[in-house]
């Protein structure tokens, strides 16, 4: 029942902004990071006080470029990122029964926003075009 209502909350709230919606994505991420703590302690042991680093340290990169497996997993993380950014994308189906008034795609779009915004105030001298009757 707690889920039911956490996603009927998430669907009232909707889109906010992009902070709010760029806040979930990094809250998402960061619970799917699976994080060593005896790597960590062994790590910072190892570093002693270099492990933080300070605004004026050169620092940097001492201890390291991390272990291939933590790149290995990135690097998958990165690739579903990517095929689920593409399944949500999809090609819009071409209407044969429409109207060809284009000659590219670019001026197809073009046609299509000016019928959006001027298409009920031009639908009339169209008609009449059809028709044979304008002036």
């Amino acid at each position: 029942m707690a889920t039911h209502a956490c996603i009927l909350n998430h669907l009232a709230l909707g889109f906010g902004d992009y902070i709010t919606a760029g806040t979930q994505s990094y809250q998402r991420n960061v619970s799917n990071i699976r994080v060593d703590k005896e790597e960590y302690q062994a790590r910072r042991e190892i570093a002693g006080d270099n492990f933080y680093v300070g605004v004026n340290d050169l620092t940097v990169g001492a201890l390291g470029d991390g272990r291939v497996d933590n790149v290995d997993r990135m690097v998958n993380d990165l690739e579903k990122r990517i095929e689920k950014r593409q399944k949500m994308s999809r090609r819009r189906a071409f209407d044969e029964d429409g109207d060809i008034n284009y000659i590219n795609e670019r001026n197809m779009r073009f046609n299509q926003k000016a019928e959006r915004y001027y298409g009920k105030h031009t639908q009339e001298i169209k008609d009449s075009l059809e028709r044979g009757t304008a002036l």
